[in-house]
């Protein structure tokens, strides 16, 4: 083989290489571009929740996952809404992929403390504790709560909580679609409880003859944008004097051997904050 073949053959070899190192760095640099908006942003939301009365507190924030996740660790989170009511974890964790930013998982892998104002905390262990959002740029995001296995053990001090575990708890919210089109301020939401077992004593295993409760309870929320405020007063208060109102409500309700049927064309909250319909 001649020199010039030679040269010819080794650059046939070097050639998809470079193509490959170029779209490495590019990939690179997209993603190093990608982790910096995420922490400037956290940051920035961060500061936004502080200044209408939340607590946030956290140890430093960490990025991770290259090349295709991006991997947010916060560990020792605790925020705490101007309600009262708040969450903590050893550690919590968000994950997207790279090249779709726009659906977050939130995981606490190490279990969380749930705090109820007035009433104390609540450590809530299970298999699986994720929270899914999508869709960050629409009005109201898909959101999808999900408990695998999940157990409730009060803190001390804290008041009895109703459910000592379940197999499973489901929670969806989505813009209400109006002939494939999303609603002005209406949510779809979706509620399910399997298997559900009440704490010794309580009124779960009361109403089952401890046996386990299930439910399944789906409903349109009206006046949607007005469940954003979580104050002193409740997430339902603003709603409530907007007339706020559940419709096409609907539902099945098991405990033990009995069943219940839920069926509403319209719920309201009252002036004493009970519904009505």
């Amino acid at each position: 083989m001649s020199d010039t073949s030679a040269r010819h053959a080794r650059r046939g070899l070097v050639i998809p290489f470079a193509i490959v190192g170029l779209v490495l760095a590019a990939w690179t640099g997209w993603w190093l571009w990608l982790a910096d908006q995420i922490e400037t942003r956290l940051a920035d939301q961060t500061e936004v929740l502080r200044a209408e009365g939340w607590q946030v507190s956290h140890l430093p924030v960490s990025v991770t996952g290259w090349p295709f996740r991006t991997r947010v660790a916060f560990p020792a989170a605790d925020i705490v809404a101007p309600s009262g009511h708040g969450v903590a974890a050893p550690e919590l964790v968000a994950e997207a992929s790279a090249w779709n930013p726009g659906h977050w998982v939130v995981l606490a892998p190490d279990g969380l403390i749930l705090t109820r104002a007035g009433k104390g905390q609540v450590a809530v262990e299970g298999e699986a504790l994720r929270l899914s959002v999508s869709h960050l740029r629409d009005r109201f995001p898909d959101l999808r709560l999900e408990l695998a296995r999940p157990t409730f053990t009060p803190v001390a001090g804290a008041e009895p909580f109703p459910l000592a575990s379940a197999e499973r708890i489901e929670l969806y919210t989505r813009p209400h679609l109006t002939d494939g089109q999303a609603a002005t301020d209406e949510m779809d939401v979706l509620f399910r409880l399997t298997d559900g077992r009440g704490r010794a004593g309580g009124p779960v295993e009361g109403a089952t003859r401890e046996g386990r409760l299930s439910a399944e309870v789906e409903a349109t929320i009206e006046q949607a944008s007005r469940l954003r405020g979580v104050d002193s007063a409740g997430v339902f208060s603003s709603w409530t004097a907007a007339g706020g109102r559940f419709t096409a409500v609907k539902g099945r309700l098991q405990a033990g051997d009995s069943t219940a049927r839920i069926e509403s064309a319209a719920l309201r909250a009252g002036p004493d904050g009970r519904l009505q319909g």
